[in-house]
């Protein structure tokens, strides 16, 4: 039974149930993703020890759209969804259009998502039908965002924790082989595990300039969902207090879970020797060569719970930005998704999401249909960065508004980092035409927009117009 007693409850029926240490470990949760513990091999092999440069760069700029962010929700901490500031200080049209667009977005990770946790658990069980178990999950993870924000919270606390221990215990791990001289892998033999072997013979480009940049956009996918933690500040307690520290922790997460565990897998063993095997998890390589046998087991039960992580968050997260497209929206359709259930959450909207993921069971027992999933699925993770991008402008108008508070939690060197974070997202979107992987997919997006973002400004326009004449013939 969950307890709401002392707990705020919003104008809307929402209740402030989310405590400092969810915010935390969600924050942490969404920093963290299942990249990091899988994909760590293949961005290492594309560009060797200058993949922390790249790391550096792109959190860099992460921390400082989430500033941006922050900025807004903490002058207005009754907000949803970040991309309802869209709506308000860039047009109705434009928030319309960034509203779809994300929650479509949202659906498809969680499809994505649950399709991962189906392929981890057939790890252990083989012989499981791919479909109960991704049923059987998503029931779960709905029925947790169903009953009560707070348990969501809870449920988000501990799978954060499972990738931190994971974490932690490869960093103590490496460390103790190179405190005690290991000598690990390399090209040609073996080599004393030190920190001198990162940048022993350091070149920027050891695979050509194209390889390196086209770690950007990889690696920006790996950082996506950070955003994730602003969407809860209207369900958590004291959120003037618990955002700005959750949000100016963000640098000191990416420096010690990426960078730090960059470092020391590169110390352990020779990046050309991962570059061999860039599908294998380094993480599993490390604890192996510790001597841990169970290593694989141990991974790829923290890439379970990231994945299982990563779809509660998508459900949570879709449901909240349906319910706010239902706020925003006059249709008497959109109006039945309007209601707070009893329990203080959108449950219509979490419902219709959850009935939406269905469809990934469906998608993956025909195999005629996977390919074009993973072709839409690429061009919604694309459009991210069009909604990352309407964001930052949306808090340039903010800044412009009486809304702004120049003694709130302001971004940092604001007439420098705001350009310069616009141009980026900018330029990692134009990065996608020089991959052959990524080209359609980025034109696919452009096209989504132009024809989505057409009819969007159409909508609005027509019923601006309509009300001028409404109140002239009045």
């Amino acid at each position: 039974m969950i307890e709401y007693t002392n707990l705020a409850v919003n104008h809307d029926g929402t209740i402030r149930g989310l405590k400092k240490k969810h915010v935390q470990m969600i924050a942490i949760g969404g920093t963290i993703g299942t990249g990091l513990f899988l994909g760590a091999g293949n961005s290492i092999a594309k560009t060797g020890p200058s993949i922390l440069i790249v790391y550096a760069v792109l959190g860099a700029f992460f921390f400082m759209m989430m500033r941006g962010i922050g900025e807004m929700l903490y002058a207005d901490p009754s907000q949803h969804t970040f991309v309802s500031f869209i709506s308000k200080y860039v047009g109705a049209g434009a928030g319309y259009f960034a509203g779809w667009s994300y929650w479509i977005g949202l659906v498809f990770v969680a499809m994505a998502e649950l399709t991962a946790v189906s392929t981890y658990v057939k790890f252990w069980f083989p012989n499981w039908q791919t479909w109960i178990i991704q049923i059987a999950f998503l029931f779960i993870l709905t029925m947790i965002n169903l009953i009560a924000v707070k348990l969501f919270g809870e449920t988000e606390y501990w799978f954060a924790m499972i990738k931190i221990i994971a974490i932690v215990a490869m960093i103590v791990t490496g460390l103790f082989l190179i405190a005690t001289g290991f000598k690990a892998p390399a090209s040609g033999g073996h080599t004393v595990a030190s920190f001198g072997n990162v940048f022993s013979n350091f070149t920027l480009f050891p695979n050509g300039a194209s390889m390196f940049f086209a770690a950007f956009p990889m690696v920006f996918f790996a950082f996506q969902g950070m955003e994730f933690v602003g969407i809860t500040t209207a369900e958590t307690q004291n959120p003037r207090e618990v955002l700005p520290k959750a949000i100016n922790t963000i640098i000191f997460r990416i420096l010690i879970f990426y960078l730090g565990a960059m470092i020391i897998i590169m110390s352990i063993i020779n990046w050309h020797v991962i570059a061999k095997t860039p599908d294998e998890s380094p993480f599993v390589m490390v604890f192996q060569l510790a001597g841990f046998k169970a290593a694989a087991l141990v991974i790829n039960f923290v890439v379970l719970t990231s994945a299982a992580s990563a779809l509660n968050s998508a459900i949570y997260s879709a449901g909240r930005h349906f319910y706010q497209l239902a706020e925003e929206s006059d249709s008497k359709l959109m109006g039945n998704f309007r209601e707070i259930s009893s329990n203080g959450v959108p449950a219509k909207a979490i419902i219709l999401t959850a009935v939406l993921v269905l469809l990934s069971p469906v998608i993956n027992s025909i195999p005629q249909i996977t390919s074009a999933f993973g072709f839409i699925t690429s061009i919604s993770s694309n459009m991210y960065i069009i909604v990352y991008a309407m964001t930052m402008y949306a808090h340039r108008k903010f800044r412009e508004s009486t809304d702004f508070m120049p003694n709130g939690f302001v971004m940092p060197g604001y007439k420098w980092t705001s350009p310069l974070t616009l141009l980026f997202f900018a330029a990692i979107y134009i990065s996608l035409f020089f991959q052959a992987d990524s080209r359609m997919s980025a034109i696919g997006a452009i096209v989504f927009t132009i024809i989505f973002g057409y009819l969007s400004h159409r909508k609005f326009s027509s019923k601006s117009k309509v009300s001028t004449s409404t109140s002239t013939a009045s």
